[in-house]
Order: structure tokens, then C-alpha cells, then sequence
């Protein structure tokens, strides 16, 4: 079967669609990734051997000022009308997107030659790019049970299928938690200058100096941040990058952060409970924070609301018993098949 995977953006949409590439390509089939210019070094490294790439050319309409929305449209377009004439030539027997403007293109593409198409959602809010492409699509997968925004009459067209994550995320699932007062701070590949801001002072006001923790932060904040918690006797290693956050994760007792979707199911797919701080500007981060703190996991804590004396009293609050953090950690994990779950709902029977 010839499969075209639509993909782009960031990691968050290119690393589940390489995931699921490989399985393919695994299975035998003949697969293509479409990718913009931003992703496409990240594709080339990671991607199956036997699997080829397309680049297309798109950008986000949410770009800053009318001039660069309309220019994103019309780079949509031209790519649309481009994949259009690819498929006319050499038609994929199923089209797989995984979100993004960069898989518009491929998806209305898909719709003109009338190719299955398969659109996965990876935030508990719908976004902008996948409601516009859902009128074209056959079936939506996502990751989290309860995804807003998503029409109701769409319902019976909706699988849960989960997210995939990567094999060192599996290779640990269920790990019970190591109990070794270590916190995680991390707020992704750019840092976050409000946990930056919070968690040292935070750390510093409270009595338990047996915690030791990771922070993760932007490579010009790293001195100062070093400088702090040694000035008041916290054990800490400040990192600008982490090579192994896998490995992070899972030695963590705690991780406190942002609440992308790849970072959510990471989390419950080693089962670790998390202070989850969402961006302010993105919705979708709110929504997949609210969804981890509903199974009981942790707290989804706006940024307003993030302050080091509710920090430091939740800190000392945990830390002082340990088993409401087992208990945590017990309610964050969930089972993660999400690469085997979209695979079989791409490549089975047509109904």
C-alpha cells in the first residue's frame, strides 16, 4: 500500500508521524513524508530509510500581521495545487496527517482525488489547522479521550487512538517512582523564564533540602540560575539542553513545566505526576494540562496563579508525603499503544 504521511511545524507533530512511518514501512508499505523547510533536516535524520521525503511549502495563517497571513495562504495553496498534481500522477492509497498548516496541503490534495484520509489531533483542544481540515478528512484520531471543540455530529467518526512517544518512553511504562527527592523543571527546547522566576525562590523558602533538582532553562539564564541555588544550599544541576529527557523523566520523583501534548503523554506514559504551568498564549496547552490534572495526576496551574509561596507550600506538601506522590504517579499512567492503534485504523478495510 502506498501511504503518504503529512506532517510538520514542530517535533510535537514530527516525531508521532515518524513513529508511525517506521511501523509502516516495517509492514512493507511504500511510504512518503511531506514536511516544510523548518522539520525537514529533523525528518532526513530520524526517518526509515525506505521511506521517501517531499517537501512542501507552508507556514502558520496565526503569523503576526495581515501581510503574513495572506502570504501563508497562499504558499498553502500553491503547495496544494502542487501535491494535487503529484497524486494525479502517482495516487496514495491513504493519506495520514498529523496536524499542522503544513498537512493542509496534503489533506485538500487527498479530498480532490478522493484518497482516504486519516487526520490525528494531538492537543484535548482541536486546533485551527485540523478544524479546517476535518471537512475533508475520513476518520479523526487523537490523543487525548476527551477532545473539545470537535463538531458533535462528528462523533462516530472520532478514535481514540492516543499519541506515540518515543521507545525509551515505552521502554519504561508503569516505572515505579524512584523516591529519590528529585525534581524535573523543564519548559522545553526555548525554557520558560516564569519557572525561572518561581521554582528557585520557591525551593529556597522551604525546609526540605534532601530535594535535588534538573532545571532545564534558556542557555543565558543558566549562570544565574547556578549562582542562586548554590548561594542558598540547593542541590541543583542547570542545564541548558538535556540530551536524555527520557531518562530525566524517569528518574524524576516530580516534573514541573509546560504542558505540551507530547510532554503530557510522555508523563502518563511513564506514569510521573507533574505541576503543569501552560503557556498563556495556547489553548491547547490549558486544555491538555486540565485533562492530566483530571485523571488525578498532578495540577494544571495558570500562569497567574503560579506563584513561589502556593509552589513552595505544594513542594513541602508532597515531598513530606510520599505516598500522595505514588498515588499520583499511579493515576498518571496510561497505557500507550497509540503507533500500533493508528496503524491498524490506517491500513484496515475501508467501510
Amino acid at each position: 500500500m502506498k501511504i503518504w504521511i503529512a506532517t510538520g511545524g514542530t517535533g510535537g507533530h514530527v516525531f508521532p508521524a515518524l513513529s508511525v512511518a517506521s511501523q509502516l514501512v516495517q509492514q512493507g508499505h511504500r511510504v512518503t513524508i511531506s514536511c516544510d523547510r523548518r522539520v525537514r533536516k529533523m525528518v532526513m535524520m530520524s526517518k526509515p530509510d525506505a521511506a521517501r521525503v517531499a517537501r512542501i511549502w507552508a507556514s502558520g495563517v496565526g503569523a503576526r500581521g495581515r501581510i503574513r497571513a495572506a502570504w501563508s495562504l497562499v504558499k498553502i495553496g500553491v503547495s496544494t495545487l502542487l501535491l494535487g498534481g503529484r497524486f494525479m500522477v502517482a495516487r496514495p492509497d491513504r493519506v495520514v496527517a498529523f496536524g499542522g498548516y503544513a498537512s493542509v496541503p496534503a489533506v485538500v490534495a487527498a479530498h480532490l482525488w478522493r484518497v482516504p484520509t486519516y487526520l490525528h489531533e494531538q492537543n484535548a483542544a482541536i486546533g485551527r489547522a485540523n478544524r479546517f481540515a476535518l471537512r475533508w478528512v475520513r476518520v479523526l484520531m487523537t490523543s487525548f479521550p476527551d477532545v473539545s471543540g470537535i463538531p458533535t455530529s462528528w462523533a462516530p467518526r472520532v478514535v481514540y487512538t492516543g499519541l506515540p512517544v518515543r521507545q525509551e518512553f515505552l521502554d519504561a511504562a508503569a516505572s515505579p517512582l524512584p523516591n529519590s527527592g528529585r525534581i524535573l523543571v523543564t519548559g522545553g527546547s526555548l525554557g520558560a523564564q516564569i519557572l525561572d522566576d518561581i521554582v528557585p525562590v520557591a525551593l529556597a523558602g522551604i525546609k526540605n533540602k534532601k530535594i535535588f533538582v534538573t532545571h532545564q532553562t534558556r542557555p543565558e539564564n543558566v549562570a544565574r540560575l547556578r549562582k542562586f541555588y548554590t548561594d542558598h544550599k540547593i542541590r541543583a544541576n542547570v542545564l541548558s539542553f538535556i540530551h536524555d529527557m527520557a531518562g530525566a523523566v524517569i528518574g524524576a520523583d516530580l516534573i514541573i513545566g509546560r504542558s505540551g501534548a507530547s510532554t503530557v503523554v510522555e508523563l502518563e506514559t511513564v506514569g510521573r505526576p507533574a505541576i503543569l504551568v501552560p503557556l498563556g498564549i495556547n489553548p491547547d496547552q490549558a486544555a491538555n494540562a486540565a485533562a492530566f490534572e483530571k485523571l488525578g495526576a498532578g495540577f494544571a496551574v495558570p500562569q497567574s496563579r503560579f506563584t513561589a509561596r502556593w509552589l513552595g507550600a505544594t513542594l513541602t506538601e508532597l515531598f513530606d508525603n510520599p505516598s500522595r506522590l505514588a498515588k499520583m504517579a499511579h493515576k498518571a499512567y496510561v497505557p500507550n499503544h497509540a503507533t500500533d492503534q493508528i496503524v491498524d485504523v490506517v491500513t484496515g478495510p475501508l467501510d
